[in-house]
């Protein structure tokens, strides 16, 4: 398979690893130096570049039709735009927060503690999330997606950075050296408490499930997430 790289920092050079490992072909590595490309060279794209190119990006694939895997974060303001334009050129996209085999079933975890928490009232509930110092936004897409995940089945009605109001779920966020990741959720009462932890110990990890997102997605069209390329 033809892949091309947007976005050649260090996800991009891991994502690179695997997927000749696995015996594909990067055809283009692109990052905010390169000169003007074809993206029609590829078969898939896989998108981690920076919040302000991402839209660009994933824009131009879905205009080629050519599928594209998108783990860039901060930039789902244009979410849903995107999703528009993938439903009118008849291609594909694939976003997830994180492309971790363990993360996706951390948050299927996640949202199975958050119905069994639910009806506890004397338990509040937070989370903490730590990444390495180069990482651009705050929070973290995935401490979002988790806290989504608890607020689809509680009374929660939203999040906040830092301190929050009883009826929002409060995220830390830490930025520590190289740090790959590190999200935890707890609840806690008067009497005790209950955490659940995820911890990448390197890049690996997400670098193997975007290339399997990116195999998984090739020739398709339509809207996808990780959920549909593990079946969870």
């Amino acid at each position: 398979m033809k892949i091309a790289l947007l976005g050649y920092g260090k996800m991009g050079k891991a994502i690179e690893q695997i997927a000749v490992e696995r015996g594909h072909e990067v055809v283009l590595k692109i990052d905010k130096d390169s000169a003007p490309y074809n993206i029609e060279e590829a078969e898939v794209a896989i998108e981690f570049s920076t919040p302000a190119t991402a839209f660009a990006n994933i824009t131009n694939c879905i205009t080629h039709q050519v599928p594209v895997v998108a783990g860039t974060t901060g930039w789902l303001s244009d979410y849903d735009k995107a999703v528009e334009l993938c439903q009118q050129h008849h291609s594909a996209l694939l976003y997830a927060s994180n492309f971790s085999v363990g993360v996706n079933v951390f948050f299927a975890l996640n949202k199975m503690l958050a119905k069994l928490m639910a009806p506890l009232k004397d338990y509040d509930v937070a989370i903490e999330e730590i990444h390495h110092t180069q990482k651009l936004d705050a929070p973290s897409g995935t401490a979002i997606t988790l806290a989504e995940g608890i607020i689809a089945h509680s009374d929660k009605v939203g999040w906040k950075l830092g301190n929050a109001p009883k009826d929002e779920i409060p995220i830390e966020a830490k930025r520590i050296g190289d740090v790959a990741g590190i999200h935890s959720i707890t609840y806690r009462s008067e009497v005790d408490t209950i955490e659940i932890k995820h911890s990448a110990h390197s890049r690996k990890g997400f670098a193997i499930g975007a290339v399997m997102a990116a195999e998984w997605i090739a020739g398709k069209k339509g809207i996808f997430t990780m959920n549909d390329v593990l079946g969870i």
